[in-house]
């Protein structure tokens, strides 16, 4: 396996390009589909493109508080003398590289911005301490653990159907995160990948030492430490700095979640971004700290914030030209009810590829799936889990959502993406395996 990471890392070295790029190249490319399988013409396909750029704002706009609270969560003292203490306990590459993915798994089943940023620094900590530690790899396979956030406690699919009003409620009706998340088959799917994923990773790792490359230290990313807090005089520095207003707004904040449960409330985007974001504030404690953290934050996912428009403009041509119909129907068209996930799945992961959005791809591809589900009397539940499974799986050579690992840790697209074709090769045997088994079930 080492040898075809050493391939995989040398080919795409050469020929990757950075990801802006990828997404300019993407965009030429739907167009380019678009008019040979649609018969769009240039300029309606240009007039998709530009409609559909800012189409996703307010969704774009949950996944960066996602990712910024995950962010700020991770750099809260408590949780970075957690990882401290985690990186105290390690000595070996091999035990780095499982740790790096146990942290970055677990956490991104929390909460995928939680565990894309948790599991990048706890990398980096691992990397400085561990000698011989091959840090493209340790971030790779930090990174990796993001395979598991669809079918998470942040999953877009499996909380935009448990909730009330969606889009496909007439349809299906309200689908319980105990027939998804908490699904035996996922829990199961879940539980397999954080035992067997953090080795498959570890046995990536080079022997020869020539080919490891260890972590320069000026790539480490500090937090901001805030403003002085000594010798504050004003009513406003005492203010800024007060724990009473930071663990007190943190509170209520808390006292909130706990009545929207208790009235009944489900778990969605919204109520997880809130959770985050006083959980971070309450253990910041100070204000002035917590909006130092958050500045270092908006560095991270200045990427995504640029770059979600162009996927939001190829989500436009996929809708307008009704590409996104056509090839979700293709493979409709040669399923059965236990066939139904599994195609579900690999046309969920290949539309991925081109517009990475879990919740605005099912968007467009939910109710095509759905409509065949009940067609073929397959299983709703996992029809739609299996778009998201799709979704989560090519994510791994997707360059979208790693640009914040890759800002947080200095390397670049190339350096990691090696890595991650082998790991996508793995995560798919496990991914398509569990659909298959959940399409035969029928449940």
């Amino acid at each position: 396996m080492q040898t075809l990471a050493s391939f995989f890392t040398r080919l795409i070295s050469r020929y990757l390009p950075d990801p802006l790029v990828i997404a300019v190249i993407l965009t030429v490319f739907t167009m380019t589909l678009a008019l040979a399988v649609e018969g769009t013409t240039p300029l309606d396909a240009v007039r998709y493109w530009g409609d559909g750029f800012w189409d996703l704002l307010a969704f774009s706009m949950q996944m960066t508080v996602i990712l910024l609270a995950g962010y700020i969560l991770a750099r809260t003292p408590l949780v970075d003398a957690l990882l401290d203490r985690i990186a105290a306990t390690v000595s070996t590459p091999f035990m780095a590289i499982v740790v790096a993915t146990l942290v970055g798994s677990i956490g991104s089943w929390l909460n995928w911005g939680f565990g894309l940023v948790i599991g990048t620094l706890v990398a980096q900590k691992l990397a400085v301490k561990v000698r011989g530690l091959h840090y493209p790899l340790v971030i790779a396979a930090a990174y990796s653990g993001f395979c598991l956030y669809g079918i998470g406690l942040s999953g877009s699919v499996p909380l935009l159907i448990s909730t009330e009003g969606h889009f496909l409620q007439d349809q299906i009706g309200l689908v319980p995160l105990t027939q998804t998340i908490f699904s035996p088959v996922l829990l199961i799917t879940s539980g397999l990948i954080v035992l067997t994923l953090p080795l498959f990773n570890a046995l990536l790792h080079p022997k020869n030492a020539d080919e490891i490359i260890e972590i320069d230290p000026a790539t480490v990313t500090r937090p901001s430490a805030g403003h002085d807090e000594h010798g504050r005089r004003t009513v406003a520095d005492r203010l800024n700095h007060s724990r009473v207003v930071g663990i007190g707004i943190g509170l209520i904040g808390l006292i909130y979640i706990g009545l929207h449960f208790a009235d009944g409330g489900t778990l969605n985007l919204n109520t997880v971004n809130f959770l985050f974001v006083f959980l971070g504030i309450l253990l910041f404690a100070s204000p002035a700290r917590y909006l130092a953290a958050l500045d270092d934050g908006v560095r991270i996912v200045s990427g995504i914030i640029v770059q979600y428009p162009f996927y939001a403009g190829i989500m436009g041509i996929l809708v307008g030209s009704g590409l996104v119909v056509t090839f979700a129907n293709l493979f409709v068209d040669i399923s059965s009810a236990a066939t139904l996930p599994i195609w579900s799945f690999i046309s969920g992961a290949l539309i991925n590829l081109l517009a990475p959005s879990g919740g605005g791809q099912w968007a467009v591809q939910g109710p095509v799936m759905v409509q065949a589900a009940q067609a073929l009397g397959a299983s709703n539940a996992a029809t739609a889990l299996a778009v998201q499974i799709g979704d989560q799986w090519t994510n791994m050579i997707q360059p979208f959502w790693i640009i914040p690992v890759l800002a947080i840790s200095g390397l670049r697209l190339r350096d990691v993406m090696g890595y991650m074709v082998l790991i996508l090769g793995y995560l798919g045997i496990i991914f398509a395996s569990a659909v298959l088994i959940w399409g035969a079930l029928g449940t």
